[in-house]
């Protein structure tokens, strides 16, 4: 596999402590093509993990020094956006009940099911690599927009609206024709091929 396709293949971040743990459920997860870091420190996880591959974080509840639920919580708090599965041998509910009301994207028992525990992680890489698609999208349109003239804006804003040429020009006090070069020129400048893509990507932008 090329170094691109690497980089680009989701990665599973697997923190347990326990040896043997971390060796079963990696080769576990290898076996259905995805990529496994594995990390037996939850500190050593937290400063040196890739922020930026596409995949997914298990975090065992119980290790020493730093429980699962605070490795998550310090995620979370940093910005880190990897949907995280939390595996634990002693469960409650109230344990449960936190996890997911800090954002966990799964909460497994152990010993866990092979296919429960692969069905969570293709889970949460799809729902991560959603995620990184409508940022990414989000991104390119706020780019986008900025390259707009203040007078394209005002036009964008009335299209939005459900404004003719007509009415458009009327209210800038803008000839039909005029009106229609600003129309042709944003939607160039922002790569909407209908109206309908461009009031469903650029609408909440002129609000």
């Amino acid at each position: 596999m090329s170094d691109s396709a690497t980089s680009l293949s989701p990665l599973i971040h697997l923190v347990d402590d326990d040896a043997a743990v971390r060796d079963s459920l990696g080769l576990l997860i290898s076996t259905v093509g995805l990529r496994v870091q594995t990390w037996a420190d939850p500190h050593a996880f937290m400063a040196g993990f890739d922020r930026a591959s596409i995949g997914a974080i298990v975090l065992d509840v119980r290790m020493p020094g730093i429980s699962g639920l605070a490795v998550l919580e310090q995620l979370l708090a940093q910005g880190v956006d990897q949907p995280v599965v939390l595996l634990t041998g002693h469960g409650t509910v109230e344990m449960c009940r936190r996890a997911f009301k800090t954002g966990a994207a799964e909460f497994l028992e152990k010993p866990v099911d092979d296919e429960v525990l692969i069905e969570a992680l293709q889970n949460a890489v799809r729902q991560h690599v959603r995620s990184r698609e409508r940022h990414q999208a989000d991104q390119q349109a706020r780019e986008r927009y900025a390259q707009l003239s203040g007078r394209e804006r005002e036009v964008l804003g009335l299209i939005v609206e459900g404004l003719t040429n007509k009415e458009i020009g009327r209210v800038l006090a803008l000839s039909p024709r005029t009106v229609e070069t600003h129309r042709a020129n944003l939607f160039a400048k922002l790569g909407a091929e209908s109206l309908a893509q461009l009031i469903r990507r650029y609408a909440a932008l002129v609000q």
